[in-house]
């Protein structure tokens, strides 16, 4: 694994499906992104900063809340992948 990805542990209603909820997070994060960085937009000339693709997991059955939280907090920590804490970008 690398600093090609990002885990978001999010909770929403069910009235909104898991594409609409990634789309808005994609969305928001790209623009604030853009704006904080203005020296970005020159490698991503299409102004699009994220990949179409995402995995998402939903809890339930034997993946819980807390296998979950564990399994990010491991990957926040540098545990288990090639890059130090310091490397990860908190967004909000």
């Amino acid at each position: 694994m690398g600093v090609d990805h990002v885990h978001i542990f999010i909770s929403f209603p069910p009235k909104y499906s898991i594409s609409k909820v990634v789309g808005i997070l994609k969305s928001k994060s790209g623009a604030k992104i853009f704006r904080d960085n203005p020296w970005i937009r020159k490698f991503y000339w299409g102004h699009e900063f994220w990949e179409d693709g995402y995995f998402a997991r939903t809890v339930g059955d034997k993946v819980t809340k807390e296998i979950i939280s564990k399994y990010v907090r491991r990957h926040k920590d540098g545990k288990d992948v090639n890059i130090s804490s310091e490397e990860q970008l908190e967004l909000f």
